[in-house]
């Protein structure tokens, strides 16, 4: 970073498990968290919260402008399929779903975002991942085609 610049920049990540399996447990997800939040400050990044449920997850960071959103998203799924396949902690092989949501706030948001993701269980027992990604896509105004959506795993 440059002497003399200055930013705030607080970016919401959300990703899908491949072939719309639920298969981050409970039991596991607290380790991969830790992982990814690893991940995310070994980039500079600041991790402020990552969360959510058996298909999908929830990342919260403030963002460091030196790195792009793609790159971080990358090097996050990357590394922490590896991390899940090297330690053989769900049956099979992980990965993640291609694409990705990104979506920004303001300082004065982030508290809303945060208990949001931190609440996502909670949030899943009234409705689908679905509903909930294309209310965010909705929220922020999003333009998007149907067709280059997640594989949701309410679609089977």
């Amino acid at each position: 970073m440059k002497p003399g610049t200055f930013t705030q920049m607080y970016v919401q990540l959300v990703f899908a498990v491949y072939m719309k399996e639920n298969v981050l447990t409970e039991k596991i997800r607290p380790r991969i968290y830790e992982y990814i939040s690893g991940i995310i400050t070994g980039m500079k990044h600041k991790s402020i919260i990552v969360n959510g449920v058996a298909d999908h997850i929830h990342i919260l960071i403030g963002l460091n402008p030196s790195v792009s959103v793609s790159d971080t998203v990358h090097d996050i799924k990357r590394n922490s399929s590896l991390f899940i396949n090297e330690n053989r902690l769900v049956p099979g092989r992980f990965s993640w779903q291609e694409g990705y949501g990104g979506f920004t706030y303001s300082k004065s948001q982030i508290e809303k975002v945060y208990r949001y993701i931190e609440n996502q269980e909670v949030h899943h027992a009234k409705r689908s991942f679905r509903e909930e990604y294309m209310s965010i896509l909705d929220k922020c105004e999003v333009d998007y085609d149907p067709r280059f959506l997640f594989e949701f795993f309410d679609d089977l």
